[in-house]
């Protein structure tokens, strides 16, 4: 055996620059092969579900790509909205009970809709086309948003954070907050989490 097998840092190299093993069990859902926890994801247009994906299949349904209309590989842009411009009366118009929402573009509906988390998972709400159309207009990124894949993620208080996101942060987001929701207003581990969840996502946005 060579003195490069066993030495331990020698090891250790190999293992940090090796690629992500996949979990037992984890596939992709278009070709079925097994891809590792940190993998790509595409939108069903049709059933309006997330598919997980090996990076070749996301590739051919990229944006750019041959996708067909049904599904939609999610991108991975992540952009803080910086300048951000909303008024209290046009948050009030979405009657959101909660200090945080996502936007998207549901193409099946042809129109914009708006989720919030809470305790039962992503709770829809009323959204009045033109108080959509008047956060446009003050914050012109958000007429780049790709429909079904990327969306506006808001959390309102003193300053308000805004980013474009992938619509799987989303998720990711509506699944910490229903797995750790306590009681009528959330919970400190709830809150602890969103914290952090905000701040990673700053942290992709740089």
């Amino acid at each position: 055996m060579s003195a490069a097998a066993t030495d331990p840092l020698g090891v250790l190299q190999r293992l940090r620059n090796a690629p992500p093993r996949p979990r037992p069990g984890e596939r992709c859902d278009m070709c079925n092969l097994a891809v590792p926890d940190d993998h790509e994801h595409v939108v069903n247009v049709e059933s309006r579900s997330l598919m997980c994906t090996c990076r070749g299949c996301w590739l051919l349904l990229a944006p750019d790509g041959a996708g067909g209309g049904r599904f939609r590989a999610v991108p991975e842009r992540y952009a803080a909205v910086d300048t951000f411009t909303m008024s209290g009366e046009t948050w009030d118009t979405f009657q959101i009970p909660v200090s945080v929402a996502f936007f998207f573009h549901n193409s099946s509906l042809d129109r914009v809709t708006a989720f919030y988390p809470s305790p039962a998972g992503a709770t829809e709400s009323l959204l009045e086309f033109d108080a959509w159309g008047k956060l446009v207009a003050a914050n012109p990124i958000l007429g780049t948003l790709l429909p079904d894949v990327e969306a506006l993620l808001v959390r309102v208080g003193n300053d308000h954070d805004a980013y474009v996101v992938p619509i799987d942060a989303c998720y990711e987001l509506v699944g910490h907050m229903r797995r750790l929701w306590r009681g009528f207003d959330g919970g400190r581990e709830a809150k602890d989490a969103l914290d952090q969840f905000f701040s990673d996502i700053r942290s992709r946005c740089r």
